[in-house]
């Protein structure tokens, strides 16, 4: 095939709701630029996109597919991503490497939470956005009512620049106001035929052409000049004042088609060739030292990889952008993030499954590798000059996590190896071993996510696992001042062990005030500090150790072991088992043995007056709270509020954003276990949500006892 330069390639992000058309979109583009000869079938299981089994099994798509058309001298290149949130990752991994974003709306359904989803990220990326209405053949369509909803939702930037002279089942006219002509079509779809406007459309159409010619000069000033003199620009005119407003995401433009009947897709081809920014007109990504890295094909190479895929009886297919310079077959390449050296043996372009030889890309352009033997997602390859690395794909954070196992125990360094590659292909998919829960966990974006990952283990790794709830990561800690004491002696012929140990216990937070003295059980200990550690504990909180000892009644050599047996006990409190935080120990007298004292003796009496202190200083359960974000239509907005409540969250405010509301509330961890299959079956699908951690809080007190009550249950098993 041709070698495009940087000025003739535009990158673009196909996103939109589940059902809204996306692949067969897809199938349509690819037919009408002449690659494909006839164009495949979701049902028939021979599509572009979703070729993997997993997205054949459940009929809609699980990873993006990149694919390229060649139009008029210029190379689209186009991502086409799953609409489900539990696949969010892939979207946001194109949008990231695209220019344009070019989000589909069911025509018969209109916008969606999916639709919003979308939109909310290219906000974040600041990426131009096109929106295309599909299915305007099916009866339940309104196209006004759906500008309305856009306009509704986004504002007055929303520029329709086609409608249809009618929808349903008598679909088969298009008035384009930018042509000013309608486009009509035949039964089968294809090229249209192109008349005048007829007079019944007229008014509205020329209503329509200036609202779209004075957001189009409302971009460049000449442009402006010109309509006030004017009130008219020619086409070309119009094409650069809405390249520009996309670019500032000052346009929204609304398309019109029916992919299924390849009506309109050939329109929307040429305004993707002669509209849509080229890679060279867009702003510079910036590499992690914040330097600007333009798509120059004259600079030093330099390849991103973002995606990584696995095909059955190829193994690793690699897909990059190129940032910056030529890539060559036979260039040796430094892999910026791992030291290693990488020899490109063959290059390609992808149309799905389908690859395309090609000897060089340019800046901008993006392409494929195989069995590279020490690239990961996220790597960055450079010429021996260069040293740029890249890490502008900023995934959202999990939440939806269960515990794994294998059923055959004997199979779990498999099921590891397993869950380690399939993370390459989405990133979103997070694993952790977790010492302090002693589970495997796997961590995604909702139900759907984790159980695709489980049908994939099962039918394509032949692995047996089983999901199981997470355990929650209580805390411990005290809620006043205690004091212990312990002696630790033991004589059993030979040397012996002794070691006596006094200390004071009392809750800790940041900016206390160090102690002089304590008032315990009406007596007086005064403090009078030799050394203070202020520790950080792995888990979170923090643990202050003073050493109080006056007289030499303890030699300091001593104080590591005492130290080091506190910190023993902070890793299993009384209460749960949990790790315990927050806590300022004060050691204050003790006694030792000239002959019998040594470290272990001391770690064993710092443990054991330790672990007494703690249970008399008032010990409390803390549990995980989460900062959730709902967004919910208004319909759903009462359901949505008493289900979070009844779940012990804490409702903080309510905001209308973009036509949905956004209800922020602070969850206990342990009522968010199944939110997003709860969430998903209170709103029918119209609703998503985002979690994030926020703190530790104490439990109630009928949670604590339960909790309590379990793992003493649990110890006695």
């Amino acid at each position: 095939m041709k070698i495009y330069s940087s000025k003739e390639i535009k990158n673009i992000a196909l996103l939109g709701n589940d059902k809204a058309g996306k692949t067969t979109l897809t199938e349509a583009l690819v037919y009408d630029s002449g690659q494909i000869a006839r164009r495949g079938r979701i049902t028939m299981h021979n599509t572009i996109s979703d070729y993997f089994p997993v997205e054949q099994e459940y009929g809609y798509s699980v990873f993006s597919t990149v694919f390229h058309t060649e139009w008029n001298g210029k190379k689209l290149n186009i991502i086409d991503c799953p609409g489900s949130d539990d696949f969010c990752g892939a979207a946001i991994t194109a949008m990231s490497v695209t220019d344009t974003t070019l989000i589909l709306i069911n025509g018969s359904v209109g916008t969606e939470v999916g639709t919003q989803n979308h939109f909310r990220y290219t906000e974040k990326l600041r990426k131009p956005v096109i929106f295309l209405v599909n299915q305007l053949d099916s009866p339940e369509c309104n196209f006004d009512g759906i500008v309305e909803q856009l306009r509704s939702n986004y504002g007055s930037k929303v520029i329709p620049v086609q409608y249809p002279v009618e929808t349903g089942d008598n679909f088969h006219q298009l008035i384009d106001v930018i042509l000013m002509k309608m486009l009509t079509y035949g039964p089968d779809g294809g090229e249209p035929t192109i008349e005048d406007i007829p007079e019944s459309e007229m008014i509205k159409a020329q209503e329509m052409q200036h609202y779209l010619i004075e957001a189009a000069a409302e971009n460049d000033e000449t442009l402006m000049e010109k309509f006030f003199e004017t009130e008219e620009l020619t086409q070309d005119e119009m094409r650069e004042g809405i390249r520009k407003g996309m670019t500032t995401r000052s346009i929204f433009p609304v398309f019109c088609v029916c992919a299924y009947k390849n009506m309109g897709v050939g329109r929307l081809m040429e305004f993707l060739g002669n509209v849509v920014p080229f890679v060279d007109e867009m702003p510079a990504v910036r590499n992690t030292r914040g330097e600007e890295v333009m798509p120059d094909p004259a600079a030093p190479t330099s390849v991103y990889f973002f995606k990584t895929g696995v095909e059955p009886h190829i193994g690793q297919v690699q897909y990059f952008k190129v940032m910056s310079g030529t890539i060559k077959e036979g260039d040796d390449l430094v892999n910026a993030d791992r030291g290693s050296v990488e020899h490109i043996s063959a290059l390609y372009v992808c149309s799905g499954a389908q690859r395309e030889k090609v000897a060089e890309l340019h800046a901008g352009d993006i392409g494929c590798c195989v069995k590279l033997k020490d690239v990961r997602t996220g790597n960055t390859l450079n010429a021996k000059e260069l040293d740029h690395k890249f890490n502008f794909i900023k995934y959202p954070p999990a939440k939806f996590t269960r515990a794994i196992r294998a059923v055959n125990p004997a199979d779990t360094e498999k099921m590891m190896q397993a869950l380690t590659r399939m993370r390459l292909e989405d990133p979103t998919w997070v694993v952790e071993q977790s010492k302090e829960l002693r589970q495997v966990l796997v961590h995604g974006q909702g139900e759907f996510h984790l159980r695709t990952l489980k049908w994939r283990l099962e039918n394509l790794d032949k692995l047996n696992v089983e999901f199981a709830p997470q355990r929650i990561p209580y805390r411990e800690t005290i809620t006043k001042i205690a004091r212990a004491d312990y002696r630790h002696k033991k004589q059993s012929g030979g040397a012996g062990q002794f070691g006596e140990v006094h200390l004071i216990v009392e809750p800790y937070q940041d900016g206390m005030e160090d102690p002089t003295v304590y008032n315990i059980a009406g007596k007086e200990y005064r403090v009078t500090m030799k050394g203070k550690e202020e520790i950080d504990l792995p888990w979170g909180g923090k643990l202050v150790f003073i050493n109080s000892i006056v007289g030499g009644v303890i030699d300091n050599r001593f104080m590591p072991a005492i130290l080091k047996g506190i910190q023993q006990c902070l890793e299993q409190g009384p209460l749960t088992g949990s790790y315990a935080r927050d806590v300022r120990v004060v050691v204050y007298d003790g006694k030792m043995h000239p002959v019998d004292s040594n470290e272990m003796a001391f770690m064993l009496a710092a443990r054991q007056a330790f672990n007494e202190a703690f249970r008399n200083a008032g010990p409390k359960v803390l549990e995980p709270i989460y900062d959730v974000e709902v967004f919910v239509p208004d319909a759903n907005m009462g359901d949505v509020m008493s289900d979070l409540q009844n779940h012990r969250g804490m409702i903080m405010g309510m905001d209308a954003e973009n036509g949905y509301q956004k209800l922020s509330a602070k969850v206990p961890l342990k009522e968010l276990s199944n939110y997003a299959t709860t969430l998903r079956s209170l709103t029918a699908g119209a609703a998503s949500f985002t979690m994030k951690f926020s703190s530790y809080e104490l439990t109630p007190a009928d949670v604590q006892q339960t909790l309590i009550a379990e793992h003493e249950k649990e110890a006695q098993e």
